[in-house]
């Protein structure tokens, strides 16, 4: 049964329990090992929201109104999402069950050296990426100000490393040699991404234009893009 159909076979809370819906999770898949893989989240989400945008350079002509543009790069997708953790059924702590757990995927990760990754999935949704962004809001207590309830706003940044990029973009090499007018704040590696669809062809360009420091670019300057083999 879809997520649709099931959310219209709602009629009564006890419903839920016949249809069985399947509960969002926070899981950790890199590194795996960890203490606490598995989050399982309180309530699913009511809404999320997913972002993804590209960025582009615009090529200053003199006496043109509207400059051509570029395109530079993609932007990593973001997902956000708003959920809600409550633990006033039981008294227990709504940080130690939900909001901590939480907190600690933004923490430094020994193996990698950087936050782990992560995947939020519900149904057929599934998100891979990195905690960006928490927002956490206690909003009820106990009388000795044990927190209960917590709303949690939440941003992944997608995550997928350079070589599966490469595999699945399209590579659509130029079949003659071109030139490009490097610009500030270009690289080689974004060149080639611009002009290749594959960043980690930058050395064709360095060995074309007998570069021997690609970190350094001349703006200005024109390049040879030579055609791939």
């Amino acid at each position: 049964m879809s997520i649709l159909s099931a959310i219209s076979a709602i009629t009564t809370p006890f419903d839920i329990l016949k249809v069985g819906l399947q509960r969002a999770i926070l899981e950790v898949v890199s590194p795996p090992g960890a203490v606490n893989p598995i989050i399982q989240l309180c309530f699913n989400p009511t809404e999320y929201q997913r972002s993804k945008a590209n960025s582009f350079a615009e090529i200053g002509i003199p006496g043109l109104e509207s400059p051509p543009i570029q395109y530079v790069r993609g932007e990593a997708e973001k997902l956000t999402v708003e959920l809600l953790a409550d633990t006033s059924d039981t008294l227990d702590d709504v940080r130690l069950r939900y909001t901590n757990p939480i907190r600690d995927l933004m923490n430094i990760n020994a193996e990698l050296h950087a936050p782990p990754i992560v995947r939020l999935s519900w149904g057929s949704e599934s998100f891979k990426g990195v905690v960006e962004s928490l927002n956490l809001t206690f909003v009820l207590f106990t009388p000795t100000g044990i927190p209960l309830r917590a709303k949690i706003s939440l941003t992944l940044k997608e995550y997928r490393p350079v070589d599966v990029q490469v595999r699945q973009s399209p590579k659509n090499s130029p079949n003659v040699d071109k030139s490009y007018v490097v610009r500030r704040g270009d690289t080689l590696s974004g060149i080639a991404s611009a002009l290749y669809s594959d960043p980690t062809q930058w050395r064709a360009i360095a060995d074309a234009n007998q570069i021997v420091d690609p970190r350094y670019l001349q703006p200005g300057v024109k390049l040879t893009v030579p055609k791939l083999s």
